[in-house]
């Protein structure tokens, strides 16, 4: 399996977990020049989140959550208001983070405010 291949397993597999826990999936792979979102999504009294999809099937370099670094929240900042300018959200939002693991996918975390 390709790398892209993996991210779109580990995409959808988040996707999965939110919709279980009762969010609304808005989006997925949301993109434009210089920015991208892996999901956006909501729930009833919730601010709409924003999440980053973070994979490893191995965590000897780390937990995907040890690359969600300074840089890593700028650019999911910057994503995230892009869109709410496009959108003309006028609601509350939060970025988040779901990391998964394994051979089989497994979200290990969701991080649902950063």
């Amino acid at each position: 399996m390709t790398n892209v291949a993996r991210g779109h397993q580990a995409e959808a597999v988040a996707a999965d977990y939110l919709r279980k826990h009762g969010y609304k999936i808005v989006a997925i792979n949301w993109r434009r020049p210089r920015a991208e979102i892996d999901i956006i999504a909501t729930a009833k009294h919730q601010p709409l989140v924003f999440v980053e999809v973070k994979y490893r099937q191995q965590s000897h370099q780390g937990s995907g959550l040890d690359y969600i670094t300074t840089r890593k929240l700028a650019q999911m900042q910057f994503a995230a208001e892009l869109w709410v300018q496009e959108n003309r959200h006028r609601g509350e939002y939060a970025l988040a983070v779901i990391e998964l693991t394994g051979p089989n996918f497994t979200v290990s975390q969701f991080v649902p405010q950063l």
